[in-house]
């Protein structure tokens, strides 16, 4: 798994790339968390290059959007392939995040 960040002034695009699973979890986790905590709480998650999320990854999602709303902000999703649409929408995560096909509507919609 690869995670990069953009930082932009009011919103953090932070695009995942590969797996994430139980070994990965906790990087991405820790990655949303470090934003959080830095004060950043309008995050886009840029699914283009995601293959696979396991629970521990949709619980770390979670944990981010909850931290954000609280805090004022809110965690979108942009580009999500089919097979990850799926598992969202079996948990359903379809009503709790807000989801784009475009990243400059994704960005916007702050």
């Amino acid at each position: 798994m690869e995670i990069s960040v953009k930082p932009l002034k009011h919103v953090d695009i932070v695009s995942v790339n590969g797996r994430v699973d139980s070994a990965t979890a906790p990087e991405f986790d820790n990655a949303l968390k470090g934003l959080l905590e830095r004060g950043r709480k309008k995050i886009v998650l840029d699914f283009t290059g995601l293959d696979y999320i396991s629970s521990a990854g949709l619980r770390a999602m979670l944990s981010a959007l909850k931290t954000a709303k609280n805090g004022g902000g809110n965690v979108v999703l942009v580009k999500i392939n089919d097979r990850i649409r799926d598992t969202l929408t079996l948990v359903g995560f379809q009503t709790l995040f807000l989801q784009f096909e475009d990243l400059v509507e994704a960005v916007d919609s702050f």
